[in-house]
């Protein structure tokens, strides 16, 4: 498929609850949009302290009422091996801060394999990359996202995909298993660029002071092998959603006030 990347923009909330709350609601509203016309749409979720709060400010919000659910298919961009009652898997925060909230077919809820169901992290890996598969277009091998959610480590890394390693130079796989990550827990499971970078809108939400260096660099544009946050790049839409925490190293010709 043709990559025909917009600019990136930054939309700056004044702290993490209006942050959460803001890119809730501009979720719920595009979602609304799509269901009325009967489009499906599939979105890739991030896990983390503000992906979990904005799924939980979309979980609160009334507007939730507006969406067929039947639509809508849920996916991570990464996700950590461990039980599935581990407090650190993705998809178990998911479900307490929104999905379980909505009718959401089960079907249609595609999460990474915890270590009770797959030998190990390859496999969970390779049995993603099939489930991707069944979604897929003639042009790629899994589905065309309309949104892929990211957050940004203090360190630059976006999914699991962390800097000055392997995984973030991967363009010939759609997910791959993550060992010794400097992050724990240390094994997990994440999506590719290529992947994540075919989504229509690739939307960063980053919260607070430890990540502004990261922030700083993604935008100025740094090598994607050493701040991989800076090679996240949606096809129409790169939106940096942030608190004024984070936004310290912002360039003010990046910061769009038309929202």
């Amino acid at each position: 498929m043709a990559q025909m990347w917009t600019e990136k923009r930054v939309v700056i909330s004044p702290d993490a609850p209006t942050l959460a709350a803001a890119v809730a609601e501009r979720l719920l509203s595009r979602l609304a949009r799509r269901s009325a016309a009967g489009k499906t749409t599939h979105i890739a979720l991030a896990g983390g302290q503000i992906g979990t709060a904005v799924l939980r400010a979309a979980g609160e919000s009334p507007r939730r009422a507006d969406i067929d659910w039947s639509l809508v298919h849920i996916w991570w961009g990464d996700e950590v091996f461990a039980a599935p009652d581990d407090p650190d898997r993705h998809d178990r925060a998911a479900r307490g801060a929104l999905l379980d909230r909505v009718e959401l077919p089960s079907s249609n809820v595609h999460t990474i394999s915890a270590s009770d169901d797959a030998p190990d992290a390859d496999a969970a890996a390779a049995a993603y990359a099939d489930e991707l598969a069944r979604f897929g277009t003639p042009e790629q091998a899994w589905p065309e996202f309309y949104v892929c959610f990211l957050g940004v480590g203090s360190d630059g890394h976006i999914a699991s995909l962390f800097p000055d390693r392997g995984e973030i130079q991967l363009t010939d796989r759609t997910v791959v298993a993550v060992r010794d990550a400097p992050k724990p827990p240390a094994v997990r499971v994440t999506m590719t660029r290529p992947v994540i970078n075919s989504a229509r809108c690739v939307w960063l939400v980053v919260s607070g002071t430890d990540k502004a260096a990261a922030l700083g660099l993604a935008l100025a544009g740094a090598s994607y092998e050493t701040v991989p946050a800076a090679g996240a790049k949606g096809r129409k839409k790169t939106m940096f959603f942030v608190d004024e925490a984070a936004a310290a190293n912002v360039p003010a010709e990046l910061i769009d006030q038309d929202f």
